[in-house]
C-alpha cells in the first residue's frame, strides 16, 4: 500500500488558489480536498459550487469534497457538476443515509460517508458496503490547525477491522482528517488509514513537496 495524500485546500493562500494548487500537485498531492462549510453544521464558511467549478479547471487531481454542511442532498449534483470526484457527507446530517450516498453514486462521483470526533461508528455500520471512503474526523469540524484527538485511533482500528470483514469489492478507503503530521500521521497509518487529509502540515510548511513526503513515508 502506498497511501494517498489529500493536501486540504482550507490552509493554503487563496490569494493565490492556482498557483497552490499547481504547486502541490507538482509536490506529489494525489487528490486535492475541499472543505465546504455552511456556517450552520460547522461554526465556519467557506466556499462553494462555484470555487469547486475554477480549481477543477486548475487541476490535474482528484478532488475530494467534504460536505460539511446541513441538507447536504440539496447540493450533491450541484457539487458533482462543479467537478468533485469524491463527494463526502456527513452522517449526522442525513437522516437517509443510504438515500444519500446513492444520491452520489448517480451522479457518477464516488460516495463518502463522515463522522464527527463523537459519533460513533454505529451511525455508518448498514451502510459501510455503500461507500466508497469513510472519512474519520480527529478533530472537531469547522477550523483548520486543530489539535489530533487520540482517541480517533481506536476508532479508526475498529473501522479498519469492520471494512476488512467485508467481500473485497464493498470496501471503503478509510479517510483521516485533522491534525494528521508528523508524530501523529504514523499512529494513523498504523490503525488502518488508506487516505490522509493534511492541511496545515503541507501548506503550513516551507517546502510542500518534503511534507507530503514525510507523510507518505508513513505508509509500508
Amino acid at each position: 500500500m502506498t497511501g494517498i495524500i489529500a493536501p486540504s485546500l482550507l490552509s493554503c493562500d487563496f490569494a493565490r488558489l492556482a498557483e497552490e494548487i499547481a504547486a502541490i500537485e507538482a509536490a506529489g498531492a494525489d487528490w486535492l480536498h475541499l472543505d465546504v462549510m455552511d456556517g450552520r453544521f460547522v461554526p465556519n464558511i467557506t466556499f462553494g459550487m462555484p470555487i469547486v467549478a475554477a480549481m477543477k479547471k486548475v487541476s490535474t487531481k482528484p478532488l475530494d469534497t467534504h460536505l460539511m454542511i446541513v441538507e447536504p442532498d440539496r447540493y450533491i449534483e450541484g457539487f458533482a457538476e462543479a467537478g468533485s470526484d469524491w463527494i463526502t457527507v456527513h452522517a449526522e446530517a442525513c437522516p437517509h443515509l443510504h438515500r444519500s450516498l446513492q444520491a452520489i453514486r448517480s451522479t457518477g462521483a464516488k460516495a463518502g460517508v463522515s463522522l464527527n470526533p463523537g459519533t460513533s461508528l454505529n451511525a455508518i455500520e448498514e451502510v459501510l458496503g455503500d461507500c466508497d471512503q469513510v472519512l474519520i474526523m480527529t478533530v472537531n469540524p469547522g477550523f483548520g490547525g486543530q489539535n489530533f484527538i487520540e482517541s480517533g485511533l481506536k476508532k479508526i482500528a475498529r473501522l479498519r477491522r469492520m471494512i476488512d470483514e467485508l467481500p473485497s469489492h464493498q470496501r471503503p478507503l478509510i479517510s483521516v482528517d485533522g491534525g494528521v503530521k508528523p508524530g501523529t500521521v504514523e499512529k494513523v497509518v498504523a490503525a488502518g488509514a488508506d487516505v490522509l487529509v493534511a492541511g496545515s502540515a503541507v501548506f503550513k510548511a516551507p517546502d510542500y513537496s518534503q511534507a507530503i513526503a514525510e507523510l507518505r513515508s508513513a505508509f509500508p
